[in-house]
């Protein structure tokens, strides 16, 4: 088993003060960020990876949102960039690069130079985004699996061919040979975070890439996910394997479960009522109205587990201390000794 920590590097300054009727305005003006505090945010999280490093830690990852304290990192590619700098052996995971809302051509070489950056310690990971991203860059919600799905065709073109041509319904490219290219062959591992969508597990089993399930969801709605996207392998003359799932899960070490929800659980609740819902990017509603959903994006989901997950995806504002508690999305309990109250 490898052990990666997973960094969403939100600005540091709780900003509830902001709110307007329990909302966080958006967008935020400018007059509210506090360049120092970014610096130091920057300087702190790198010297954080290093440490990561120093005490065994197999691999970093690192995240891309817009317009919003929830995370810091415009570029994850840049922040990959100075934590190669800080760091020898530690994989570099971008988790990842939302391809809907930006050139591939530009982002297959920037990883390309990434690779080589850090001498083949790049593992890429390719996301849809969330919606207020769309808005932010333009962008048609409604072609979001489209776009996708072309941007990644194109950057596998990119990474594999001497030269190649491409003419899409959003990009196209005529000899084209990019420079440098990366240092693992045939191409970088690539990993892919799932939420929910059904079709996003298709293409991951597809094209033979590993998931991380569900988040932000129940475990019985990680077993159906997993279930499915097994079946998925299956029908393309595959075996799923520990390598084929990534998953994901909060941690917070202190010397037992009370103190951990003491602790920790505050800054959980400040996590999903203030920053995770800036932007009301969880309404299933309105994604389901722009096209960047459907009912079927779910409908692999067993019955019994299905209104407990749409329950839960809508009720991050509404969440308390007790629902922290009892909540699966955070691992409770000591080595050897799970549930010591």
């Amino acid at each position: 088993m490898k052990v990666f920590g997973f960094d969403l590097l939100p600005y540091p300054e709780h900003m509830d003060h902001l709110k307007v009727d329990g909302e966080l305005p958006y967008p935020l003006p400018k007059r509210h960020f506090r360049p120092d505090l970014a610096v130091s945010n920057y300087r702190e999280h790198l010297d954080a990876w290093a440490l990561m490093e120093e005490l065994g830690f197999d691999g970093i990852g690192f995240n891309e949102h817009h317009t919003s304290p929830y995370g810091m990192m415009a570029s994850p590619n840049l922040m990959a960039a100075a934590a190669s700098q800080r760091t020898n052996r530690m994989k570099l995971l971008i988790y990842g690069n939302c391809l809907p809302i930006h050139e591939p051509l530009r982002l297959a070489e920037e990883l390309a130079m990434l690779d080589c950056l850090t001498d083949g310690r790049l593992i890429s990971g390719f996301v849809r985004g969330i919606p207020r991203e769309y808005i932010a860059y333009g962008v048609d919600l409604g072609e979001s699996r489209a776009r996708f799905e072309e941007a990644w065709e194109i950057i596998k073109l990119a990474w594999s061919e001497e030269v190649f041509s491409y003419d899409g319904d959003f990009w196209s490219y005529k000899d084209v040979a990019i420079w440098p290219r990366p240092v693992q062959q045939p191409r970088p591992p690539v990993w892919v975070p799932v939420s929910v969508s059904k079709q996003t597990i298709e293409w991951a089993a597809r094209e033979n890439i590993p998931i991380t399930p569900g988040a932000n969801a129940t475990l019985a709605v990680r077993r159906d996910m997993i279930q499915y996207y097994a079946e998925c392998l299956a029908q393309h003359g595959r075996t799923i394997t520990p390598d084929h799932v990534v998953l994901g899960a909060s941690v917070y070490v202190a010397e037992n479960r009370r103190e951990a929800l003491k602790e920790a659980g505050p800054y959980m609740l400040y996590f999903f009522h203030t920053l995770f819902s800036h932007g009301n990017i969880a309404n299933m509603a309105r994604q389901q109205q722009s096209g960047y959903r459907s009912e079927g994006d779910y409908d692999y989901i067993k019955p019994e587990n299905r209104e407990a997950f749409l329950n839960a995806l809508q009720g991050f504002r509404s969440m308390t201390l007790e629902d922290i508690e009892h909540n699966e999305r955070v691992c409770w309990g000591s080595p050897g000794r799970y549930g010591t109250p």
